[in-house]
């Protein structure tokens, strides 16, 4: 049984966050998510998510590919929770690529290209 984990936001949910998922999933049995918290997107973007974290969990939670979901607090954490799930393979999107390349002692680090021409950043632009 291979366990994948992977991170993000998940503000404003849109088909390239499904497709992320689906695909994370397709590499193991077992797909558990980090959502990064209010505070963590605060620190690393100066805003605020749309939707509050226990909301953004709930989706989440919700998709068919997801098995399991947590609250992600820090991005210095990422190693705690790759080992604290037991992740054999940790998917990132690859507009991270080689930043989680450090990890590849603990676990397989893949980077999956984005949907093309959509972003939730994309999104709260056009709406505003």
């Amino acid at each position: 049984m291979k366990t994948i984990i992977t991170f993000g936001t998940f503000d404003t949910l849109h088909i390239g966050h499904i497709n992320i998922l689906n695909r994370a999933k397709s590499y193991g049995d077992k797909l558990i998510v980090g959502v990064s918290s209010d505070m963590l997107n605060f620190i690393k973007k100066n805003i605020f998510p749309i939707f509050c974290e226990n909301d953004r969990l709930e989706i989440i939670e919700n998709l068919k590919a997801v098995d399991e979901v947590f609250l992600e607090e820090s991005l210095e954490q990422k190693r705690e929770y790759i080992l604290n799930y037991k992740a054999d393979i940790l998917v990132m999107g690859d507009d991270w690529k080689g930043k989680f390349d450090k990890f590849n002692h603990l676990c397989e680090v893949k980077y999956l290209s984005r949907t093309p021409q959509i972003s939730s950043t994309n999104i709260k632009s056009f709406i505003k």
